[in-house]
């Protein structure tokens, strides 16, 4: 049978502080993860939270109803005298997530009921999901701790709910506080004594333990498992799912439904999307993950493929990198300068080498794109000329009035001009720029995919700013950095390698 992987980025992921998806951005992730990625099920929102929320379950749900996805779509219910579930119903929804009390401290101090009348409230509330036609799972919430500290308690409940009409029986570690070995035998028990049920477990990661809980948990024979994207999720977060396919596929070799090469694409919609970056050594997902940055593993591929795994970037939609900074060596020189189809001789790459490690040595990062660069700074070479550059611009900046731009750009040696208004005064310079460059010149332009403005830890407001900018341009994606005193004039220097380098490369 297959793992069920049911993700609630939507839900518990948007309890992360500071992180609130508007419906149209819940609609598109609903999409993706269904989709593309083919998880089995989304749970989606907590009901009663805002009319924002009661939208968006409404957009989703009704497009879920014209691809037949009604079943795969869950929304999380509380034991509130049934206004949960009328909320679901008013909203078009099928499945509902009771929300019930997993251990008996819960029970008695947070509900201030008894293990009897907390029984008795869930069998209604079951029994009037049915009759309204809407599948009931059951979440018990704090179950590890339930398990830990009053087991007799949740068998208690369980007993009686199994023969009731839930399709789905969830085990939270709420407050991630299970390891590995009590994660596997609470799993057990409970599959042991409920043979009948499909049971999942949902992990948080509060001692970073999730993805190892998820591995246990499905050693011991858990049908499902819940996960978010990019681990989102209150305090540190839930298990990322992009971890859990890793596990799945390597080391469980479990059969389910998840395209691991989607994985990539949803994680940088939802980091999008949420406002929280990955971060850049994130496991599976992150930034540097497939770049190696040690001259000697850039050898050791070269050679032999030394340093690869199972995880091969290609998996994830992704590509290997060989970074260049204070530890490359000549092979991770190599590595780039085959990336953009230039060659040196031996001592030519001594010495660009010698270069990076002097900027590594500064904290200065360095692009595949800086090479050309540094190589004709490094050589004294005068091949590499630049065909397009920005020689003027004003911005100008006032209160109450929007920022305006006049430019004048260089391209092969002809000048042209244009003005514009903006939001900010880089984004009136890149209107003013698209004006002469697609409008004029009637060139293809780029996509700006991510913009990040830093300055060294540590540093001071008079520091340099470095504008490091990802762009897209004929399904490649590249990045062009620039360092100055204004984060403004670093974008706009930024902006001008981007242009040269598509200019080399497209339009000779």
């Amino acid at each position: 049978m297959k793992l069920e992987i049911m993700d609630t980025t939507l839900r518990d992921g948007e309890q992360t502080s500071g992180v609130s998806f508007n419906a149209p951005e819940k609609l598109n992730i609903a999409k993706i993860l269904l989709e593309e990625v083919k998880v089995d099920r989304i749970e989606i929102a907590s009901a009663h939270v805002s009319e924002g929320e009661f939208e968006a379950v409404h957009k989703i749900v009704e497009w879920a109803r014209q691809k037949n996805y009604l079943e795969r779509i869950e929304i999380l219910g509380f034991i509130d005298n049934n206004a949960s579930l009328d909320w679901i119903l008013e909203a078009g929804g099928k499945v509902v997530n009771l929300l019930a009390k997993g251990s008996l401290k819960h029970v008695r101090e947070q509900l201030r009921k008894s293990p009897e009348e907390h029984l008795a409230d869930l069998e209604s509330v079951i029994e009037y999901a049915t009759s309204k036609g809407i599948i009931s799972n059951l979440y018990l919430e704090d179950w590890s701790n339930g398990m830990i500290n009053s087991p007799d308690y949740v068998y208690f409940l369980t007993d009686t709910l199994k023969d009731t009409n839930i399709r789905r029986l969830m085990l939270p570690d709420t407050l991630g506080i299970l390891n590995y070995e009590q994660t596997y035998e609470f799993c057990s028990r409970m599959l042991e004594r409920y043979p009948g049920l499909h049971i999942d477990f949902h992990a948080h990661n509060d001692y970073d333990l999730s993805t190892a809980n998820v591995y246990a948990s499905v050693r011991a024979g858990v049908h499902g498992v819940h996960t978010t994207v990019n681990g989102l999720g209150e305090r540190a977060g839930n298990v990322p799912i992009s971890s859990v396919m890793g596990i799945l596929n390597d080391h469980l070799k479990v059969e389910h439904n998840v395209d691991e090469s989607k994985l990539t694409k949803i994680s940088r919609l939802v980091e999008s999307f949420s406002g929280i970056r990955v971060p850049e050594n994130k496991p599976l997902i992150g930034e540097n993950v497939y770049t190696q940055t040690c001259g000697v593993h850039a050898d050791g591929d070269s050679k032999s493929n030394l340093y690869f795994n199972e995880l091969m970037p290609e998996r994830f939609g992704r590509t290997r990198k060989y970074a260049l900074g204070k530890t490359s060596g000549k092979a991770n020189i190599k590595k780039n300068l085959e990336e953009l189809g230039l060659h040196l001789d031996l001592e030519s790459t001594r010495k660009v080498t010698q270069r990076i490690i002097e900027l590594g040595d500064k904290k200065e990062t360095v692009t595949t794109e800086d090479l050309p660069y540094i190589i004709s700074d490094v050589l004294g070479g005068s091949d590499l000329q630049k065909p397009i550059k920005v020689k003027s611009y004003a911005l100008t900046l006032a209160n109450g009035l929007r920022p305006i731009a006049n430019i004048i750009i260089e391209i092969n040696g002809k000048d042209y001009e244009a003005s514009s208004i903006g939001d900010g005064q880089y984004d009136a310079f890149m209107k003013a720029l698209w004006k002469i460059y697609t409008k004029q010149l009637h060139r293809e332009r780029p996509i700006l995919v991510d913009y990040l403005v830093t300055i060294p830890p540590g540093g001071k407001t008079d520091a340099l700013v470095e504008a490091v900018i990802t762009w897209e341009f004929k399904d490649r994606e590249f990045k062009t950095k620039a360092l100055e005193a204004d984060q403004t004039e670093a974008a706009i220097k930024a902006t001008e390698k981007m242009l040269n380098i598509i200019e080399r490369n497209h339009f000779k």
